[in-house]
């Protein structure tokens, strides 16, 4: 069965959201991951549920077959290998590769897939701290919390970041944050639920989006 690099994109973002939401996957969440039409996604999700890779019913949602899950976890562990092997290997900032690692995952090839893999040294998480599948599709998962779950008093280590925006990203590079920083909560004001943190030595105040999207291990 053919599969374009568009239904595979459709594939990971349903991917993205079911893991996140844990339910089945609304139409105007895709468009919204997609940067899309909604008129768009309907006509996709039928494209994908004719090919069995979706199950698709209006106003209940969308979930990945069996066949669509499968899909989307080898292109997710593509992309992530490619991320990493575009930061530890090519030098590139952890801002720069999103949009080159898009690019890359549609490669068909499971032999440089095994390869890449191979000469990273099996990579269990992405420059970003997300998880890459194994080839078996297997994913390596610790235990996190969102920073703004965190106590006053806790500290943390800077394990992942949920945007990988490269705003976001250039963001937090200003602020001296990269992945194992430790961080810890002075202050959390009920204002607007913003928190003063110590990062290394050096206090700061994040707001509380800031804060959902940081992930540490405590």
């Amino acid at each position: 069965m053919l599969i374009t690099p568009a239904e595979e994109n459709y594939l990971k973002a349903i991917f993205k959201i079911a893991e996140q939401e844990d339910k089945p996957v609304q139409t105007n969440a895709i468009a919204h991951e997609m940067n899309t039409a909604a008129a768009s996604v309907t006509d996709m999700l039928k494209r994908l549920a004719e090919k069995q890779l979706i199950t698709y019913e209006k106003y209940r949602g969308v979930q990945l077959s069996p066949a669509g899950n499968q899909i989307a976890t080898v292109l997710i562990r593509k992309h992530r290998l490619w991320e990493t092997f575009l930061v530890d290997k090519l030098g590139f900032p952890w801002d720069q590769v999103h949009e080159l690692a898009e690019q890359l995952e549609h490669i068909q090839s499971d032999t440089l897939t095994s390869r890449l893999d191979q000469f990273l040294g099996f990579p269990s998480f992405d420059p970003h701290g997300d998880p890459i599948p194994d080839a078996q599709g297997r994913w390596n998962r610790r235990a996190q919390i969102a920073l703004s779950d965190m106590q006053a008093g806790q500290k943390g280590k800077l394990t992942a970041v949920a945007d990988d925006a490269a705003l976001f990203l250039q963001y937090l590079d200003q602020l001296g944050l990269a992945l194992h920083a430790e961080i810890t909560v002075l202050e959390r004001f009920p204002f607007d639920q913003s928190m003063k943190v110590l990062i290394g030595e050096k206090a700061t105040v994040l707001s509380e989006k800031v804060c959902q999207n940081l992930y540490c291990a405590v």
